[in-house]
């Protein structure tokens, strides 16, 4: 009999632990007087290099299952993120292709605390390097509340910089 209730004690305070630290104590991942900016981009940049059309003397040293028309290089170019905040440089990296031969996509997540209000951000990308300065570009005031999460992301099917 008082293994069972030592058990039951175990238990009740082992249920009581758990429903405590589910509701307290409050956990607040930003101030009360803050917003929060996310970056969070996955694109893959340009190819670095032109394509070119093979000769027939190339074709035909290639097996038949190989015999493409254009021969275009692997590898893309870094993509270049620049994002200022009223006017001041908030971020601004060189995200070079992932993968063994850098063909794949560039990718960067950060988050920024901010004070919430009225700011303007100005975001610019670049993800090719036969271009000079940046090929995208977003400049927009938001006005951001207590506790909100402003997203910045890209799409090139959707024009480029989306800011939401």
């Amino acid at each position: 009999m008082f293994r069972w209730l030592a058990q039951a004690a175990c238990f009740a305070a082992f249920f009581l632990g758990i429903g405590y630290l589910s509701s307290a104590p409050a956990y607040q991942h930003i101030g009360a007087n803050e917003a929060l900016i996310r970056l969070s981009i996955s694109h893959s940049g340009q190819r670095v290099g032109e394509c070119r059309n093979r000769t027939e003397a190339e074709l035909n040293k290639l097996s038949r299952n190989m015999r493409a028309l254009q021969d275009c290089p692997r590898e893309r170019s870094p993509v270049t993120i620049d994002i200022a905040f009223d006017g001041k440089p908030l971020y601004h990296e060189v995200i070079p292709a992932s993968g063994l031969s850098h063909d794949g996509a560039s990718n960067v997540y950060r988050r920024f605390t901010t004070p919430a209000g009225a700011h303007r951000i100005a975001v610019r990308i670049n993800d090719s390097v036969r271009v000079q300065g940046y090929n995208y570009q977003r400049d927009e005031v938001v006005q951001l509340h207590p506790s909100q999460v402003l997203v910045i992301d890209f799409n090139h099917e959707q024009g480029g910089v989306i800011i939401r």
